[in-house]
């Protein structure tokens, strides 16, 4: 799965909106959409602060298994 694959999936399985996400990291509903999609590219900081508004590691939000 690639890294906006994980965030789509662990977004769902918390039953969080895109926007809601976004309103927690601080960043617009779009730049979730495109990461999701993969049009954008995760800095290291951003997927810190996904993770832990999706309450995953690091790690697993970005392994590409």
């Amino acid at each position: 799965m690639s890294i906006g694959e994980n965030i789509l999936k662990y977004r769902s399985e918390k039953k969080m909106s895109q926007t809601e996400l976004a309103e927690k990291v601080n960043v617009t509903q779009s730049m979730i959409a495109q990461l999701e999609r993969g049009t954008k590219t995760l800095t290291i900081p951003l997927g810190k602060d996904i993770a832990k508004a999706l309450d995953v590691s690091f790690e697993n939000l970005v392994s590409e298994l």
